[in-house]
């Protein structure tokens, strides 16, 4: 059993939740840097996975488990498209201004 891979895929899982409840409670700065946390385990999963693989198990849990985060980044989207949509629109407001 391949428990360093799954370990990987683990704490993305946590960083992805807690991004989730960062972003339910509208602590957009916290899920910035979490994303940053992400991202850096996503580079030591990929590292990790060029020299090894999961069994079929495993590799089951994995799918669960990526199941599991991409449920959590859509409902981040989801949390983030009115703060997106506002800022789209400042953004309009302050081009129309400069020019």
């Amino acid at each position: 059993m391949n428990t360093q891979l799954l370990s990987y895929y683990e704490a993305i899982e946590q960083a992805s939740a807690d991004m989730l409840s960062a972003a339910r409670s509208g602590n957009w700065d916290e899920v910035v840097k979490l994303e940053g946390a992400c991202v850096l385990l996503i580079s030591q999963l990929k590292h990790a996975a060029a020299s090894q693989q999961l069994g079929p198990d495993e590799s089951q849990l994995k799918t669960r488990i990526m199941q599991r985060i991409l449920l959590n980044d859509a409902e981040i989207r989801h949390l983030a498209e009115p703060w997106l949509d506002d800022l789209d629109q400042l953004m309009k407001g302050k081009s129309k201004t400069v020019h």
